[in-house]
């Protein structure tokens, strides 16, 4: 089997005959190129967090005073980074994290497309958004055979929230991840200073203006009567959800469920208690609340309240390095957000698709160097506070 550290390898092989990667290897390079290939007000929602921004800034900086230790002598020619999720063994631990406004990142409007292709090209799990500009069923069939999950924000329309959830089992997803800590939009200066949501333009709205039963809401087709469409979606957008919805989600899917934001021990008990098939830690990226700690700081007693609940998690996510830290706190998956979605502007499914391969190969090169052959390996080595 190749391994995922081979990419470097293919990298600087390409430069032997003058050619260098299209799209930057690191995040902050990355980031500064997508910052101007993307219309102002695209950028500002992907970029933009929550109040002065404190918690998003936080999410990256304290992966940073999280340290491991290597282990020499260690034969590492081989590393397995394979997973058990769902009863899928999936080839590595990333996964990428559902994004609102993935579709807007591609310059045809069809970004969710291009990353489920790209989910297709590098073997990694898709979370499809509920905000999408493509049908989840055809983004769907873009991923081709590799595993997909379904986020969901639970509309205040039980039937509207039962239609989503069977049209994702329908389609072939293979979880339903429930997000719930946007049943309202947190503060965002940003946005608010351009009076930029792109929802209320009618953008990455396609899976309620293709829902039967939302439809049944209107009057006319959505495309007909846009306003009435957008004021539709409003007032149902946004369910508050307590732990007595878990047995209303089961009665609705057979699909594995996950829960989304959890980030408090006792709240992972509970979710644990209460049967769900994975706990997600995660505080959005910094976009719905403020003030708050670093999603790594968090991900080990969340870890701890779950028991045997694989936890899921994502939040300042960056690099290679980033996963391996998360991965020796005990995540069994870690979920790439914004990386991928700068991947989208700058080069569609390709772009993407590198972003992933990139963190896949300094997360690969990472364990061969310090003497982890596999993630159980990375679990015992753990990590320490610098």
């Amino acid at each position: 089997m190749a391994q995922y550290g081979d990419y470097q390898t293919a990298i600087y092989g390409a430069g032997l005959s003058g050619v260098v990667p299209n799209i930057p290897v690191d995040s902050a390079t990355l980031e500064r190129r997508a910052m101007a290939a993307m219309p102002p007000s695209l950028l500002t929602y992907v970029q933009g967090g929550c109040g002065d921004e404190t918690t998003q800034d936080r999410n990256v900086s304290a992966f940073g005073h999280w340290g491991m230790v290597p282990r020499m002598l260690v034969d590492t020619t081989r590393r397995d980074l394979s997973i058990e999720l769902f009863g899928r063994t999936l080839p590595s631990p990333i996964f990428m994290a559902p994004i609102g406004v993935t579709g807007m990142c591609t310059q045809d409007g069809h970004g969710d497309i291009a990353a489920a292709r790209a989910s297709a090209m590098t073997g990694v799990p898709l979370t499809a958004s509920t905000l999408s500009n493509d049908p989840l069923e055809e983004v769907a069939k873009a991923k081709d055979d590799t595993p997909g999950w379904f986020q969901l924000y639970t509309p205040r329309n039980p039937d509207v929230a039962a239609s989503l959830i069977s049209r994702a089992e329908a389609a072939g997803y293979e979880a339903i991840v429930v997000t719930l800590d946007t049943w309202v939009t947190g503060w965002r200066p940003r946005d608010l200073n351009t009076g930029n949501f792109p929802q209320l333009r009618g953008h990455v709205l396609e899976n309620y203006f293709s829902d039967p039963v939302f439809r049944k809401l209107l009057a006319k087709p959505p495309r007909d009567d846009l306003r009435a469409a957008i004021g539709a979606w409003g007032s149902i957008f946004g369910k508050v959800l307590t732990w007595d919805d878990i047995t209303w989600f089961r009665s609705l899917t057979t699909l594995p469920l996950v829960l989304k934001g959890i980030c408090h021990p006792d709240d992972a008990r509970r979710a644990a208690d209460a049967g769900v098939d994975a706990i997600y830690c995660s505080n959005h990226g910094g976009r719905q609340a403020n003030g708050g700690i670093a999603a790594i700081d968090m991900l080990a007693g969340v870890v701890a309240g779950a028991g045997e609940v694989p936890v899921l998690f994502d939040s300042g996510v960056r690099s290679g390095t980033d996963v391996v830290k998360a991965l020796a706190m005990g995540a069994r998956a870690v979920g790439i957000g914004r990386p991928y979605c700068y991947g989208l502007a700058l080069g569609g499914a390709e772009g993407a698709a590198h972003v992933l391969r990139c963190i896949l190969a300094e997360a690969d090169l990472l364990m061969a160097v310090n003497g982890w052959p596999t993630i159980a390996d990375v679990r015992a080595a753990g990590v320490m506070r610098v």
